[in-house]
């Protein structure tokens, strides 16, 4: 089974946070060819919502389907890069929509309406698999796989329309996860912060920012060498201080709609970039320090059709 490392999980969240934004965008009204505008053009349907059934693809209930594959670190402080799979489900059934996480997915309950203050308010699951898979560094690998985690727990946030032009927005959401499958058997908080504006009609970008804080159980499962670990291995023993982030970055997107149009809906193409850098016990573990590094990349390409 694939691993789903930070990296990943950031850049997954910037793509949901962006498809939503295209979502509303084009629910609102459609988007000209200078999208940058500072104010709608004669003829576009105000952002108050008024007229928001428009008749496109994202008008009520859609679905968002996507592939794509990514190349990033084994495990997250690694410096060893492997090709992952980048899915990507998303849409919005009777006002609930769903977005995509790393492995998992978001629901929120609260319906957006379009050029309004949206509210999210749900559910966030996903499958955490750090070190359970895929380790080429040889020495990580010697000490064993670790369980995989699922992380369940309520995701809010906020998000502001029409910020600098008629069209964008500003995001802020925050998941917070337990585990339940007894792998970590604690909690992780993910903070992020997301900017998005369409370029043109058919194309979009965003900009994500994210953290990710966790506590000592956290810490203690993912970043211990103990001391038959530290003999085996040759690795510094090492004993995490305590709960604190684990890691801070940003994440970079963009989508382009095949046939000129992103209101359409149809096959869409998108490009994720993200950097990480790795903080606290997570950079100072010699699963880091010794035998990774600080600075984590990743790259994606994908495909996807709105139905």
């Amino acid at each position: 089974m694939t691993s789903y490392g930070c990296w990943h999980g950031s850049a997954l969240i910037a793509l949901g946070l962006a498809m939503n934004g295209i979502a509303l965008s084009a629910t609102a009204q459609d988007i000209p060819e200078d999208a940058g505008v500072e104010a709608a053009p004669a003829g576009v349907p105000a952002l108050d919502g008024s007229d928001a059934d428009n008749g496109t693809a994202f008008s009520g209930d859609f679905v968002t389907i996507g592939v794509g594959a990514g190349i990033g670190p084994s495990y997250p402080g690694s410096d060893d890069y492997v090709f992952k799979p980048l899915p990507l489900v998303q849409g919005s059934l009777g006002g609930i929509s769903v977005n995509p996480r790393g492995a998992g997915i978001a629901v929120d309950f609260i319906p957006d309406s379009p050029g309004k203050i949206g509210i999210n308010l749900g559910v966030a699951a996903r499958l955490r698999s750090d070190r359970a898979s895929q380790i080429k560094d040889e020495v990580v690998a010697s000490l064993g796989e670790l369980d995989r985690a699922i992380e369940v727990g309520p995701t809010i946030g906020v998000r502001f329309p029409g910020l600098i032009n008629p069209y964008d927005s500003l995001s802020a959401n925050a998941d917070v996860l337990w585990d339940i499958n007894g792998a970590y058997g604690g909690m992780v908080v993910t903070p992020s912060v997301t900017y998005f504006t369409p370029l043109s009609r058919s194309m979009a970008a965003s900009l994500n920012l994210s953290a990710e804080w966790a506590d000592a159980d956290f810490h203690d499962y993912y970043y211990t060498v103990t001391p038959d670990q530290a003999l085996a291995s040759g690795l510094p023993q090492y004993d995490p201080e305590s709960s604190g982030f684990t890691r801070v970055g940003a994440a970079m997107l963009l989508a382009f709609d095949v046939d000129g149009d992103i209101a359409s809906g149809g096959l869409g193409l998108f490009a994720i970039g993200s950097y990480s850098r790795m903080l606290g016990d997570a950079a100072a573990t010699p699963y880091t320090s010794v035998r990774g590094s600080r600075d984590q990349l990743f790259g994606g390409l994908g495909v996807g059709y709105t139905f």
